[in-house]
């Protein structure tokens, strides 16, 4: 699992996380909600190691990866999945190569093993025959789909997903949901769901946790934060201009 204890980040003059508290259960989808700028993204690129905290611990199945060297925090790295924003695809590769490149850095396999792999994870996605084409030539929804492919390329352990259905139509919002929900019932993956799309949190999360002024202000399961009184949570869930977080 993951365990995240009294993370603090400042940038610049902003306290963006301070003294955040998390638990990520193994095999759980845990999606960590929030207005945007408040450390969501932050906080994923602390948990890979890209940013390191100025207090606090997170533990990976007890390694704590915060200090930890380049070596160490490689091996810990592998075990992970990360779909980012953007999909973040290498435009000059085709998409076989995208999704396999991980595989043919990190692993022993043959370049056959690698297409059979590469071929899988497409039809996992629901993108199988693509291998040729380039990123260009894909939609939006496509390019987030290729990415998802090329993150479960190595099996990982863990999956980080930043902001999956922004910039997508409700249709291909809901394709992209299934597949997240789908995974963690294929490969048992434990998750991390970064969105401030409320179907989308109602739809992949097991747990849900909100992020404000740099702190876990609720944790609980989807009918917890749709039942919820506190007025933090109501008024994001809610999409209201009239509360207690400031506009």
């Amino acid at each position: 699992m993951i365990r995240i204890r009294g993370l603090k980040k400042k940038l610049g003059a902003k306290q963006v996380l301070n003294g955040v508290d998390l638990d990520v259960p193994q095999g759980r989808t845990v999606v960590v909600m929030g207005r945007s700028g408040t450390g969501k993204s932050v906080l994923l690129k602390h948990i890979m190691g890209l940013m390191q905290p100025d207090e606090g611990s997170i533990e990976v199945d007890d390694t704590d990866v915060v200090g930890l060297k380049e070596g160490p925090l490689n091996e810990v790295r592998k075990r992970f999945g990360f779909l980012f924003q953007g999909a973040a695809l290498f435009d000059s590769m085709t998409v076989g190569e995208n999704i396999g490149i991980t595989l043919r850095e990190h692993t022993r396999m043959t370049e056959s093993q690698i297409r059979e792999r590469v071929a899988e994870r497409l039809e996992w996605v629901g993108m199988t025959g693509i291998e040729d084409m380039k990123p260009a030539s894909l939609s939006g929804g496509m390019r987030k789909r290729v990415g998802l492919a090329r993150a479960i390329a190595m099996d990982p352990a863990y999956m980080l997903y930043d902001e999956p259905t922004t910039g997508l139509d409700p249709i291909m919002s809901d394709v992209i949901n299934r597949l997240i929900r789908s995974l963690q019932q294929r490969i048992g993956v434990t998750s991390i769901v970064v969105t401030h799309d409320m179907n989308s949190a109602y739809h992949v999360g097991d747990e849900l946790a909100m992020l404000h002024d740099g702190r876990v202000v609720f944790t609980g399961t989807p009918d917890e934060a749709r039942s919820t009184s506190d007025a933090f949570v109501r008024q994001f869930i809610e999409g209201s201009s009239e509360g207690p977080i400031r506009v």
